[in-house]
């Protein structure tokens, strides 16, 4: 049980800012002006009921997790194992902290997506909230979860641009074919190659079609859609050659140099 005074868990909150997710900490708001307004709580308003209200028993892996928002919110439903992963120790020293105070035990690492496959383990349910448009590579991401963790549920969760049109997509198409690239239901990944908002780390904008259609690729099919930007995946059979297409190693036997910006990037 946490046993801080509110003097004292506002002080730390002060040290430990800036803060991206709004959490509340006995009475402590941590980012009251965030410009999404009362983020991630907003998002996770959209989408709650979609989950079970009793998680007893479900692991959780929470990619990109951030200061633990959604850490919090699997543990007060009552999942067992929960683990949040970010690339960036800066969010982890949040994460912690808030977890103390809130007094649950979920773990935190500091890990990139492209590494989850050191973890050794699967999860009923992994969150990838706010992720893949962070990420130069999102599909080989997407791959690596279905190689190494995903056992059931995936929750999935990426900024959209363009059109909501969705395309039903074709089984093949002639090579003269080249009006459907232009229709707005078809799938497109936006490349970002300066900033976008201010931020370096945003490479991506899926439209709503491009969304479903690399989860799907990459073996997740979407069962429901409670939000926008939110899609609840099951585990299934990945399309063929979509295997994940390992970096070769370094002369210092590393696989691919783990980045320090953009939420588990």
């Amino acid at each position: 049980m946490n046993s801080l005074s509110r003097e004292t868990i506002a002080e730390r909150v002060a040290a430990l800012g800036p803060w991206f997710h709004n959490l509340y900490l006995e009475g402590v708001w941590t980012a009251p002006d965030h410009f999404l307004g009362d983020f991630p709580g907003i998002m996770w308003r959209r989408f709650r009921d979609a989950l079970p209200d009793d998680l007893e028993g479900r692991s959780v892996l929470d990619i990109g997790c951030n200061s633990g928002f959604y850490c919090a919110e699997m543990k007060r439903r009552g999942a067992g194992r929960v683990v949040g992963i970010d690339s960036e120790p800066f969010y982890l020293e949040q994460a912690r902290f808030a977890a103390q105070v809130l007094g649950h035990d979920s773990e935190f690492r500091e890990m990139s997506v492209y590494d989850v496959g050191a973890l050794g383990e699967r999860f009923d349910i992994v969150l990838f909230m706010g992720v893949a448009y962070h990420l130069r590579h999102p599909l080989l991401a997407l791959d690596l979860l279905w190689e190494h963790v995903a056992d059931d549920v995936l929750v999935f969760q990426s900024m959209q641009r363009g059109s909501t049109q969705v395309l039903e997509p074709p089984p093949d198409m002639d090579f003269f074919d080249t009006e459907a690239f232009d229709a707005p239901g078809w799938p497109k990944l936006h490349f970002i190659e300066q900033r976008y908002a201010g931020d370096p780390t945003n490479w991506w904008a899926p439209n709503s079609a491009c969304t479903q259609a690399m989860l799907r690729s990459a073996g997740f099919r979407p069962f429901s859609q409670p939000e926008t930007e939110v899609f609840l995946c099951r585990r299934t059979a990945r399309a063929a050659g979509a295997e994940p297409v390992y970096p070769a190693r370094g002369p210092h036997g590393a696989g691919h140099r783990r980045g320090k910006k953009g939420r588990a990037a």
